[in-house]
């Protein structure tokens, strides 16, 4: 083992010395899961995993952090006694990364910790407190565009829809196939809401070109995006362990396309990320690898935005006010329903 090397660090990577590039932020959150669980040490596992990945990026032509200080964060548990209370602290907790000056990779946990990362990136620079002008792109097997699950309006299955209430303009997804007759609705009223189906992107005949479609609407964004990815919109032969598996899923390489076609975008700033939904695996690796192999192909692709100019720092002193206090005074009226 190098000398270089730092025990569960990502990538086995020494947390670097003053101001970090990149931060991986490990969120050990997992309140709302509705079938597998698991998630709340999904985090651990995929960096633990991160140690077998190799360093070298081809992309990049060189080994990762291909001179960027990266940090991995200690992992992040919730401390408030009730659901809304531990949304609060993590909103305010991912609001530490979002001063301009660093990338922010979220590793979940469940995909419930969507809005309030969604809340606290509203003070990124590039956002300026107005999230009507991020894009959220999402890789998921689900909607999540439930008003409610199992009477929980913060359940994990209602991610994008809360994110949507929070504020995100826009919404792009890819990989869908789980979905309610509600949810459907609401995809083809919103017209927010942009979904690729995985019944057509997967098509073995008609795949391509559905495909492409996907591409393209990557290539057409501007502004600032956040990307979320849901392992479970993987195929579930790759992520068998994660919460809930689905079948015809997106393959490995159409979701290194996506991060590949989303960060060379130079009209989007990709402001942060998140792969969620990771479970650590107990008769085997292939999940949380999976996961770690995705979770470096961001990393990478955002260090070549770096260095081909599509991403600068841009620290602001301008303050955006902060509720601290939005999820546990969440107004039940502004929730998104059909």
């Amino acid at each position: 083992m190098s000398a270089d090397f730092e025990e569960g660090a990502f990538l086995g990577l020494p947390t670097a010395d003053g101001p970090a590039d990149i931060a991986i932020v490990p969120l050990a959150y997992e309140l709302t899961t509705s079938y597998g669980t698991g998630a709340c040490d999904g985090p651990k596992a995929c960096l633990d995993a991160s140690a077998q990945v190799e360093l070298f990026d081809d992309r990049l032509g060189m080994d990762l952090p291909a001179g960027q200080a990266m940090t991995t964060e200690p992992v992040w548990e919730g401390n408030a006694p009730t659901l809304r209370g531990q949304l609060d602290e993590l909103a305010a907790h991912a609001r530490s990364f979002y001063h301009g000056g660093v990338f922010p990779l979220f590793l979940g946990g469940e995909h419930g910790l969507l809005p309030p990362v969604m809340h606290a990136a509203r003070h990124h620079p590039a956002v300026g407190g107005d999230l009507s002008t991020l894009t959220i792109v999402q890789l998921d097997a689900h909607a999540d565009l439930r008003s409610s699950l199992d009477g929980e309006i913060f359940s994990h299955a209602c991610a994008a829809s809360r994110s949507l209430d929070v504020g995100a303009g826009r919404l792009l997804q890819a990989g869908v196939r789980a979905y309610s007759e509600e949810e459907l609705i609401r995809i083809n009223n919103d017209e927010r809401i942009s979904t690729s189906f995985a019944k057509d992107t997967q098509h073995p005949h008609r795949g391509a070109e559905a495909w492409e479609a996907w591409l393209d609407e990557l290539r057409s964004l501007s502004g600032p995006v956040h990307f979320t990815l849901d392992i479970d919109g993987l195929d579930g032969a790759l992520v068998p362990a994660t919460g809930t598996p689905v079948p015809g899923g997106l393959s490995f390489w159409q979701a290194v396309e996506t991060v590949e076609t989303l960060f060379a975008n130079p009209d989007v700033v990709v402001i942060s990320a998140d792969v969620n939904e990771i479970v650590a695996q107990s008769d085997g690796v292939l999940t949380q690898f999976t996961a770690a192999l995705l979770a470096t192909k961001i990393v990478a692709n955002h260090v070549l935005a770096r260095q081909e100019g599509r991403w600068k720092s841009m620290v602001s002193t301008k303050e955006v006010p902060f509720n601290g206090a939005f999820f546990e005074e969440f107004d039940g009226d502004s929730i998104s329903a059909v």
